[in-house]
């Protein structure tokens, strides 16, 4: 049991420690999961190559999972409006690329057969890391990133003719690959054969001829789409008569794992079974429930997956020739990128979106594990041709996640250089709005309907061209340079709205208009508590929480459909709101910003009476309108629950330190 045990724990501790790390130091969770299998595994010892192929099987299934939630997210007729780009800008990457690559393996010695083997492999891009990186970096709906994952969709559909065509290439004497380099010409080392001995056990295909190969092949797929359409949803309606969650999860990993099953019996990639499913699956009225069981597992096994990748590396091989190895790695990563800016650049992608696609792909994929093994099976490969590909395909994975770092410095470099110039203001009005995003646009809205002249400012080009079809003039500009200000008339205007969407950047401008203006009416949007005590300091007069005034409303309805008429609500809300607006004043005097709240004693004996003062004024007006004590739910001790998040977390805090 303990030996059972063992493995797991060590996998989630490595990750829990490096993960997080990897993550804060802006290196993505990928990097972190690689790095947690090189340290249990070749590092410690603790995890050998081996046993890391083990895993390997286990771990794909994270691939597996990934790509049915991805069909899940993919209506077909979406699927069906993507036909041409997926065969156009797909086939013409992994066309170039392998032909590249095919050519370049020759030219080191490498047969014909090997050497399109090796083409195929390092046609195909990880769409585990690359989705994986994409989502976390917010960079999937972009041009750049929706193109990314076209040609990763086509590449995962091209698998299954890959598999079909190694066979064909196996050649009676192959090329053995020295771990310096060299190409060493002799047969067969022997350790091949024991690749291909072990073979797939259970098949449904292994002695049909071709055309029953291909006819079985076919009825499977159409199985798992007809099954989508008319089985999965009285099959759901059966599970949810039961009113048991566990079997919701229980029957959604039986659809992923039996689909991969199904899949693996006629020789076809799990993984392309599942992401079919997903897409039959996608108008499902159950598609969200699949999702939401599907996806913790999803996330662990991909976990699992990268671990299993960082702690497979040979370092005995690697360390024979590491120069080589890492120079055949860098090597593919340049022809792949090579190949991916040309075909980005012909089908209209520029400036970081170009940059996104040229170095998002440039790695080998998960499923090049895959095509390697079978290649070893068929007799295409030799062992130790296989073992350095393994290597190179695991070097470029985990040589990927700097690549999007260096796609991010491209990208600020870019943004920088492409940033507009500030436009020449040649209007004054006494009142400038600084900021028109959806808080600037309500505040311009009610000022301009009420007759009043305004000046817009904003950094944001597509927000002002927006509003320009709207007949709305801004100008573009960063509203806290101080040229700027005093362009839009900042000598003369009356008030300022300080609504920019980043807070420090609202400080600064506050604090610099208060300065050049000591008599200017300043009203300011605040983040939260903390950064409108940051601007009361600062000098602003008037100061707009972003969700205050929303979240008082909402208040108020509870407080009607508690038993108050909505006079009497609206006093209640009236009498918070204009008690929290002299208590932010207040405590904003004894706000250290160097200081944690629940360190600051003085504020936190100050928050509680002002809350006891709030508590009482709100007492006394529902005595007042006889709102009696034995009202369902009332309770004298409710106003203990108004206390702000701020405050109340500082109490309990205070409490744990008494």
């Amino acid at each position: 049991m303990s030996a059972f045990l063992f493995q797991p724990t060590l996998f989630l501790a490595a990750a829990i420690v490096a993960v997080p790390l990897a993550a804060r130091l802006g290196l993505g969770s990928v990097l972190g999961y690689l790095v947690a299998g090189i340290i249990i595994g070749p590092v410690f010892g603790v995890f050998g190559a081996h046993d890391a192929q083990e895993l390997m099987h286990v771990a794909e299934f994270g691939v597996v999972m990934m790509l049915f939630l991805i069909g899940l997210e993919l209506d077909p007729r979406a699927l069906w409006s993507m036909r041409h780009r997926l065969v156009g800008l797909g086939t013409a990457q992994m066309g170039l690329t392998g032909a590249v690559v095919t050519m370049a393996a020759m030219a080191l010695g490498v047969e014909l057969g090997a050497a399109l083997a090796i083409g195929m492999i390092f046609a195909l891009s990880s769409t585990a890391i690359v989705m994986q990186t994409l989502s976390e970096k917010g960079l999937t709906q972009t041009s750049g990133g929706r193109s990314t994952f076209v040609v990763l969709l086509a590449q995962d559909v091209a698998v299954i003719p890959m598999l079909a065509l190694l066979p064909l290439l196996a050649m009676p004497r192959l090329p053995n690959f020295a771990p310096d380099g060299s190409v060493q010409r002799h047969g067969l080392d022997g350790s091949g054969s024991d690749a291909a001995a072990h073979a797939v056990s259970m098949s449904l295909v292994e002695d049909l001829p071709r055309w029953g190969v291909t006819l079985v092949t076919i009825g499977m797929v159409a199985a798992v789409i007809l099954a989508g359409i008319y089985l999965i949803r009285p099959f759901f309606r059966y599970i949810h008569s039961a009113k048991l969650r566990e079997m919701h999860t229980a029957s959604a990993l039986l659809i992923v794992f039996g689909i991969a099953f199904a899949m693996s019996l006629v020789g076809l990639s799990p993984a392309l079974g599942t992401f079919l499913a997903g897409v039959v699956l996608a108008n499902s009225e159950f598609r969200h429930e699949l999702e939401s069981d599907i996806e913790p597992f999803k996330g662990l096994l991909l976990g699992l997956f990268f671990i299993t990748v960082g702690a497979g590396i040979d370092f005995a091989v690697l360390f024979r020739a590491p120069l080589a190895i890492l120079g055949m790695a860098l090597g593919v990563m340049g022809i792949k990128a090579l190949v991916l800016g040309m075909l980005g650049w012909v089908s209209g992608l520029r400036g970081r979106d170009l940059w996104l696609f040229t170095l998002g792909l440039a790695q080998a994929g998960e499923f090049g594990f895959v095509l390697v093994s079978f290649s070893l099976q068929q007799h295409v490969l030799t062992q130790s041709l296989g073992e350095v590909l393994l290597l190179v395909i695991t070097m470029s994975i985990l040589i990927t996640p700097l690549f999007f770092i260096l796609y991010e410095r491209l990208s600020r470099r870019l943004a920088r250089a492409a940033a507009p110039q500030h436009d020449s203001i040649d209007a004054q009005a006494p009142i400038i709005i600084a900021g028109i995003g959806r808080f600037g646009q309500v505040v311009y809205r009610l000022v301009r309907n009420a007759g009043f002249r305004t000046v817009i400012l904003d950094h944001d080009l597509k927000t002002l061209e927006l509003l320009r079809k709207f007949g709305i003039k801004g100008f573009l500009g960063d509203p806290t340079r101080p040229d700027l200000l005093r362009a839009a008339g900042l000598a003369q205007a009356r008030v300022l709205v300080a609504a920019v969407d980043d807070p420090k950047a609202v400080v600064r401008l506050v604090k610099m208009a208060r300065q050049a203006r000591p008599d200017l009416h300043i009203v300011a949007r605040a983040r939260d508590r903390h950064h409108a005590y940051e601007l009361y300091n600062a000098g602003a007069n008037d100061i707009v929480r972003e969700t205050f005034d929303s979240s008082l409303r909402a208040g108020r309805y509870v407080l009607e459909n508690m038993g108050l008429d909505p006079y009497e609500a609206a006093e209640a809300e009236k009498i918070f709101f204009q008690h929290d607006r002299m208590t932010v004043r207040e405590l904003a005097r004894l706000w250290d910003p160097n200081l944690p709240p629940w360190k600051n004693r003085p504020y936190i004996e100050r928050a509680w009476e002002l809350e006891d003062e709030l508590k009482t004024a709100i007492l006394t007006q529902l005595e007042r309108s006889n709102i009696a004590p034995d009202t369902p739910g009332f309770t004298d001790d409710a106003a203990d629950d108004a206390a702000g998040p701020d405050e109340a977390q500082a109490t309990a805090r205070q409490e744990e330190a008494k």
